[in-house]
């Protein structure tokens, strides 16, 4: 085995391990629901997070992103293909610790998403494929035309689902009561 491919390897095993944990965690494989749909549109509805992807998979593609900019910053000289699996292991960790019951409730008290449930084991390997894409997309793309698509993904998102990658971060670490209210609004 070449050395490339350790980095290659050791990212399929963090997607075996971050599905195990979570469903030993108690995770849903897939919805309830027994309908097998990769896309989910509606933002709000009983289905997002409960299927391969749905809005909140593009915030997964801005942490891809993020982690490439953190990681050529913080890690210039190690090889790509290392980095993109330290990207994996940390979405892979916010994962678990997004569907860990402390967070799980800190969204629904704390954020508009009232009825958060969690993610299913596919909705979280949906979101680490996510973080995955944003990678690529950062290291294709460039600093400059990268951020660009980060600041766009983010106005696209507040304008079409009223929630963002920086939006949940803030409902989560201080939550503003006008922005939960906007959130929840009729969009009409």
């Amino acid at each position: 085995m070449t050395s490339k491919v350790v980095p290659w390897m050791l990212t399929g095993g963090l997607l075996v391990i971050a599905a195990a944990w979570l469903r030993l965690s108690g995770r849903l494989w897939w919805c309830s629901c027994g309908q097998i749909w990769p896309w989910i549109s509606d933002p709000a509805g009983p289905h997002t997070s409960q299927h391969v992807a749905d809005p909140y998979s593009f915030t997964h593609v801005l942490h891809g992103l993020l982690f490439f900019w953190l990681l050529a910053w913080g890690a210039p000289s190690l090889a790509i293909s290392w980095r993109f699996c330290l990207s994996a292991a940390m979405e892979a960790a916010w994962e678990i610790l997004e569907n860990g019951a402390f967070v799980i409730e800190r969204y629904r008290r704390m954020t508009a998403a009232v009825g958060y449930e969690g993610d299913t084991v596919a909705n979280s390997l949906g979101d680490i494929l996510s973080c995955g894409l944003g990678f690529w997309l950062a290291a294709r793309l460039g600093f400059r035309s990268s951020l660009v698509c980060f600041v766009l993904t983010e106005l696209v998102l507040l304008a079409w689902i009223r929630d963002s990658l920086l939006l949940t971060v803030v409902m989560l670490v201080y939550p503003l009561p006008g922005i939960k209210a906007w959130q929840g609004a009729d969009n009409g």
